[in-house]
């Protein structure tokens, strides 16, 4: 029966995402029109970028154009954050783990915002462990603490059994996933926000609530802070992606089946659209975002620069073989056209010419890629291999 109700969990998602769908998507790469990119490597007033001091300088700049122009500005300031240990299990996962759920609460003008953390530590460790934290954009079942319910979207004991931290939590703590109470959330602290055309808005406060748990992860003597994997799937691998371009203490970006404005890129109008996703949800990015409707040109960045900004470290984006939605050939293409900021750092660039087959996954490297088998979700097979791109980059 639990597996009966996840398969039409997840059947009831493809049917909501479907209907968001135009019916005149456009899914066949011949009628993608020829575009031009923004060179990552050049400076808005077409200076070139010739090494990485030339980078850390123009970074900012290029986080600015991100935040007016798409995801809104990222409030770094507030009164003040409290940590509170909810409850704790000593045994969980059969004595595999610890369990820890805490709140964290944010204060800012007079108001706060609690924001509730799910996490498992394993016993056997021997020193603070590297963890994997989780946007959770499904259903809050998908990180059951009492672990009565298991879902592939969250495999807790996978990562556990890895000898990882997990941890997650839900994105209506931040901001409701809804265009009428999306505001009820973080931008009760950031009124200023919700006034401004470039203002933070669902996303933004996602990305901002991830944040505030990697303050937590720093007070927390069994979590080793400096190796974190921020992770995010559809919507929440959008918000992945500005949350590790925002806050370099992310050690490891994952970002799954993300598509526009997420890890592919806007200017092959493929699948997912600038258009589409303001209309169904003109509440995910700020106001200015929305004059760029059919006009994905006129931008002056392009996701292959989101990308670049989290360089150098690791990155690890994905597909799914059946979700042609989320654009796989403008992903790698994103991943691709990142690769110059990353050699600026010294890494060479071991990208294939063209996209992997199916179920191929590119791993030893910093910029990780695969094409999985099936449909736009969040799977087992996608967190085995987030864990093994960490091994890698750990050196565990």
């Amino acid at each position: 029966m639990k597996r009966f109700l996840i398969a039409m969990a997840c059947i009831a998602c493809m049917i909501a995402a479907k209907a968001q769908r135009p019916d005149n998507t456009n899914y066949t790469e011949s009628k993608v029109l020829p575009y031009s990119l923004p060179d990552v490597l050049k400076t808005t007033k077409q200076t070139s970028i010739r090494n990485k001091a030339d980078w850390e300088l123009n970074r900012p700049e290029l986080l600015r154009l991100f935040e007016d122009n798409i995801y809104g500005q990222m409030p770094k300031r507030f009164d003040d954050i409290k940590f509170s240990l909810i409850k704790e299990d000593k045994s969980a996962m059969q004595g595999r783990a610890t369990l820890k759920q805490v709140e964290v609460e944010v204060f800012n003008q007079q108001k706060s915002v609690k924001i509730n953390l799910v996490l498992f530590v394993p016993n056997n460790r021997k020193q603070a462990v590297p963890a994997f934290l989780l946007i959770n954009n499904r259903g809050k079942e998908n990180m059951d603490p009492t672990r009565k319910e298991k879902t592939g979207f969250w495999p807790a004991e996978l990562v556990i059994d890895s000898g990882y931290a997990v941890a997650a939590f839900h994105v209506s703590d931040a901001a409701p996933d809804n265009k009428d109470t999306f505001m009820n959330g973080v931008l009760r602290l950031y009124p200023e926000q919700f006034e401004a055309a470039n203002g933070m808005r669902a996303i933004g406060a996602w990305a901002w609530a991830a944040s505030r748990i990697m303050d937590y992860f720093e007070t927390d003597a069994d979590i080793d802070a400096k190796r974190v994997t921020v992770v995010g799937h559809s919507r929440a691998g959008k918000a992945s992606l500005w949350a590790a371009a925002q806050d370099q203490r992310f050690a490891i970006c994952v970002s799954n089946c993300s598509g526009n404005t997420g890890a592919a890129l806007s200017r092959r109008n493929f699948g997912e659209s600038i258009t589409a996703i303001n209309t169904s949800f003109p509440h995910w990015f700020n106001t200015n975002y929305k004059q760029y409707n059919d006009r994905e040109q006129e931008l002056p960045v392009d996701q292959h620069m989101l990308l670049a900004l989290i360089a150098p470290r690791p990155l690890y984006v994905t597909n799914a073989s059946e979700d042609l939605w989320a654009d796989p050939t403008g992903t790698f293409l994103a991943l691709k056209h990142a690769a110059p900021v990353y050699g600026l750092y010294g890494i060479t660039n071991e990208l294939p010419a063209k996209p992997p087959k199916i179920n191929q996954p590119i791993l030893n490297t910093h910029l990780a890629y695969h094409n999985r088998e099936g449909i736009h979700d969040l799977t087992s097979y996608d967190w085995q291999h987030f864990i093994r791109l960490a091994d890698l980059r750990f050196k565990k």
